[in-house]
């Protein structure tokens, strides 16, 4: 019974972390972690030992850089200035306070900010901002293929 619990609350723990790489005050990777390591722990780790679960905590703190270098590197990738990258890291960053627009709309207003701050034309403040929002969008979808990955690595390990 006890591991039947176990394994429910492991469940709902991932399932709540893939809900949690799109909602913003839910902590996506970390939960689906804690998931992970639960349902290791109801097996008594006879099936996923700790080397996996060492590689997989490594690929869940590898999460809290993409939304950062991922909004960064899409200013960047834009022809956005040091300054607009450098904006859209801390815009990510604050962003993170005020929930869902503020993830959305921060890495954007950050480089907007970062390129006016150099005296830039509109027009490029704008493609910098946009290019900050087009990586955050890619560094959510990364985030998804991590969460997945971590899965398919447990998986695998469980069932070979």
């Amino acid at each position: 019974m006890t591991i039947v619990l176990l394994w429910l609350l492991a469940a709902f723990l991932i399932a709540l972390g893939f809900a949690g790489l799109i909602l913003p005050a839910v902590p996506g990777i970390p939960l689906v972690f804690a998931g992970l390591v639960l349902l290791a722990w109801a097996e008594g780790f006879a099936y996923v030992g700790w080397a996996t679960l060492t590689l997989l905590g490594v690929l869940a703190l590898l999460s809290y850089g993409i939304d950062f270098l991922a909004a960064a590197l899409g200013a960047k990738k834009f022809g956005a200035s040091p300054r607009a990258v450098t904006g859209a890291a801390l815009g990510a960053l604050i962003g993170l306070f005020f929930g869902l627009p503020g993830i959305v709309l921060g890495p954007f207003v950050g480089a907007v900010i970062g390129e006016f701050s150099r005296l830039a034309s509109a027009k490029a403040a704008a493609r910098a901002g946009v290019g900050a929002t087009l990586g955050l969008l890619f560094g959510a979808l990364l985030k998804i293929a991590l969460a997945f990955t971590m899965v398919g690595v447990f998986v695998l390990d469980r069932l070979l």
